[in-house]
């Protein structure tokens, strides 16, 4: 009993120390939200022991001392605060996150940034679209020991000095996105330490001619006018793992630190490979890079863009949306980790061989891309692939060769006969998958396949098969038989197909099957052996579904895409038997079935079917009478007609006689 006393009274004893040392007792609010009330001023009433305040989205004008000794979380962004008072955050020493974004900062800067020299443990900051100058940001930024990350999107800066972080030194997080810089001082961020994330993204700058922020994990320098990136040779670690160079004019790749880290490069959208080839581009880059490392000294004959990259630990590079018109194979084979790789969306029309014999040997190079696991050469216009290419692609697991006009090889299209067959047939405009023994998706969409021939995808052990939109493709029959026991997704949509086109084999793997945009009106029976999860035959010909099959379907369907056909309401078992499955419809709300009185939703039909079906017989049984009627009246009356017409004859032999 005296042991419980004891223990109770202890506990009574630290909350009461808590209440003395913090103010707050147990269940008070700790945080309040005005966002979005129509404040003009700051409330009076509010409470003292606050730790975070959301006054966001309002028309508050003007900041005055706020007593709220707890507080250290301030929201202030989406009002018109223009003037700030000295002593408005004097009370405010736990204050840690303030959010000023979006209001009229630019104003009365004496006032306001003399308020702001007095919150000196401030750790994040946000001054975003505040139309704040050079100057006025660097007042701002005094007397920040303790800051972060810092947000200042959206203002009007264009040039940063050494002077702008001086204060300032412990930033890990720098957002100055959207402005007008086109001018960065040289030791404007070198002393930032700790800096790890920098983003200056949509600016006006035009060259990075030496690249020094070894502290530096993430750089964003996308949509900004930058011809080049170039970086000097030392033997210091560079930190950068993520260099984000998308939205730009570069011509040319990036000379990046010689020991690095870095691991995703984005070169989206810039203007590399406008050059003739691949060889033109690299000697350029490297007589560019020896001019500003040298002092125009270009007799030095080294070739520092390969050097670098051969030594770069790269996983993924985004070179979409340039404008090669050849493969740049040497340069990108160097990248020996390279798993990802997006090249689509350029202009290369043929994949060839162009890589240099060893110079001491005079034989080939093995090369290999020993790592790429994800290949895209989507809207290139890629009418033949190198086999020798293929070679290199050693662990290719996903290629996607959407919008190209690339032909998939019969197998009789790549057996050589002799040495001049076998020349002819090495230079073939079809592509040999057979090579690519680890491809597991393909994508074939938009290629103008005219005939799928048997066994295209032989040697191969395809998960997923894409073929839609090759409107003209006559499928072999035995086209899948080499895929037919690892394929688990197959689309087939948009080929203007009808059910004697498509024959599919047992396809014991299968979960998923697109079929939609087609002339199709019978399901393949060989489905039944299929595990399918998901079935997409909108926009065909079906009436009905037969009813069998889906019943061996529904014990893994979970989903069914159906709209777009014209079925049968009152030939609908298939249909009831997937409401009470309670297998998933989606697009139910736009199928539409017919009786004879004309279409009707099938979610209509579902509530009603017996009505809608019953109605429907009665009219066919009412029809049927009406018919035997109109036959026996017709009968009777022929009858009459014949008897009338004796009659008449008897009479008229009569009156002769």
């Amino acid at each position: 009993m005296l042991r419980h006393m004891f223990s109770n009274l202890l506990l009574l004893w630290s909350l009461s120390h808590e209440v003395y040392a913090t103010g707050l007792t147990y269940g008070d609010p700790k945080e309040q939200s005005w966002n979005n009330h129509n404040l003009s001023s700051v409330p009076l009433d509010l409470d003292v022991r606050l730790r975070k305040l959301d006054l966001s989205n309002n028309f508050i004008r003007q900041l005055h001392t706020l007593g709220l000794v707890y507080l250290e979380q301030l929201d202030l962004s989406c009002n018109q605060l223009g003037f700030i008072s000295e002593g408005a955050f004097e009370n405010l020493a736990r204050l840690e996150e303030l959010n000023l974004s979006r209001n009229a900062l630019n104003n009365n800067l004496g006032s306001n940034s003399k308020a702001f020299q007095s919150i000196s443990e401030l750790k994040s900051l946000d001054i975003s679209m505040n139309g704040l100058s050079d100057t006025a940001v660097e007042l701002y930024l005094r007397n920040k020991l303790s800051l972060d990350q810092l947000k200042m999107t959206g203002n009007a800066l264009t040039r940063l000095t050494h002077n702008l972080f001086k204060e300032s030194k412990s930033l890990r997080a720098i957002n100055i996105e959207d402005n007008l810089i086109s001018v960065i001082d040289q030791g404007t961020f070198e002393p930032l330490t700790k800096l790890e994330t920098l983003n200056l993204a949509r600016n006006n700058l035009a060259h990075i001619c030496d690249f020094k922020l070894h502290q530096v994990k993430y750089l964003n320098l996308s949509r900004n006018s930058v011809e080049f990136f170039l970086t000097h040779e030392d033997h210091q670690l560079y930190r950068l793992e993520i260099l984000d160079l998308s939205y730009n004019k570069l011509l040319y790749f990036p000379i990046v630190p010689k020991i690095n880290s870095l691991k995703y490069l984005h070169l989206q959208n810039n203007m590399v490979g406008a050059l003739n080839s691949e060889a033109t581009m690299v000697s350029e880059a490297n007589y560019l890079y020896n001019e500003i490392v040298n002092h125009g000294d270009t007799r030095v004959k080294k070739n520092d863009l390969h050097a670098n990259w051969r030594l770069m630990p790269l996983v993924y590079i985004d070179l979409s949306y340039n404008h090669f018109r050849s493969f740049p194979l040497e340069t990108l084979i160097l990248l020996s980790s390279l798993e990802t790789l997006n090249f689509s969306h350029n202009c290369v029309q043929n994949i060839i061989w162009n890589v240099r014999n060893d110079s001491e040997s005079g034989h080939n190079r093995q090369l290999f891309f020993s790592s790429l696991k994800y290949l895209d050469l989507q809207s290139n216009g890629i009418v033949s692939i190198s086999p020798r290419f293929l070679k290199t692609l050693t662990h290719l697991e996903t290629l996607n060769l959407q919008d190209n006009s690339v032909l998939p090889c019969s197998p009789m299209d790549h057996l050589p006969s002799s040495q001049s067959t076998a020349q002819i047939n090495y230079n073939t405009s079809c592509v040999v998958f057979g090579q690519l023994r680890t491809l597991k998706h393909l994508n074939l969409k938009e290629n103008n396949i005219k005939m799928l021939h048997a066994n295209s995808f032989q040697k191969t052990s395809l998960i997923s098969l894409n073929l839609a939109r090759n409107v003209h493709m006559a499928m072999h029959v035995d086209a899948l038989e080499d895929v037919q026991g690892s394929l688990q997704s197959l689309t087939l949509s948009e080929l203007n197909m009808t059910s004697s086109d498509l024959s599919l084999p047992c396809m014991p793997a299968l979960t998923q099957l697109n079929v939609s945009n087609n002339d199709l009106d019978i399901m393949p029976s060989s489905l039944s052996c299929s595990p399918l999860r998901e079935i997409d035959i909108r926009n065909n010909a079906f009436v009905s579904l037969n009813h069998s099959l889906i019943l061996a379907l529904s014990v893994h369907l979970n989903m069914m895409h159906i709209s777009g056909n014209y079925f049968n309401c009152c030939d609908s078992e298939w249909l009831m038997l997937l409401n009470e499955s309670n297998i998933k419809l989606p697009d139910v709300g736009q199928a539409e079935c017919f009786i004879s009185a004309g279409n009707i939703l099938i979610t209509e039909y579902l509530n009603s079917s017996e009505i809608h079906c019953l109605f429907h017989t009665k009219t066919q049984e009412t029809h049927f009478g009406q018919m035997i009627i109109i036959i026996l009246f017709i009968f009777a009356i022929l009858i009459v007609f014949i008897i009338f017409t004796r009659r008449m004859c008897c009479n008229q032999r009569s009156l002769i006689v």
